[in-house]
């Protein structure tokens, strides 16, 4: 399957698994061990508000290619449906957008480009 053949929020679905495995990952790895500790941290990485945080930094800095930013556009203009109650639907939409770049990279395999994306967020964490 291709990312042209998925709607923004398929990409966004897959987005979400991708990013929340890679923060999970990396907090396992890090030594993190207790569930509360455990989430409480993925919480600054994979919520609406950290994630529409980081696409923003991101975005102002020119990180993204044209094609990530189109398919941002793409998810975060899709239907959102129902937003959380604890975000404002600007906010839930940039972070769906963020997610659709991450699925649209899982799926052409760029798991590089992936990588580069979680080492620059991290760097903006100031890890």
């Amino acid at each position: 399957m291709k990312p042209n053949d998925c709607s923004g929020r398929t990409l966004a679905f897959l987005g979400d698994a991708v990013w929340s495995l890679a923060v999970r990952a990396y907090l396992v790895e890090e030594g993190k061990n207790r569930g509360n500790q455990l989430q409480k941290l993925s919480i600054s990485y994979v919520s609406a508000r950290a994630q529409a945080s980081f696409y923003q930094k991101l975005h102002d800095e020119g990180f993204f290619s044209e094609e990530e930013e189109e398919t941002y556009r793409r998810g975060r203009n899709g239907n959102a449906g129902t937003v959380p109650h604890n975000t404002d639907v600007g906010t839930y939409r940039m972070s769906t957008g963020f997610e659709a770049v991450l699925g649209a990279l899982y799926l052409e395999n760029n798991e590089k480009r992936i990588r580069e994306i979680w080492q620059k967020v991290r760097s903006l964490q100031g890890e």
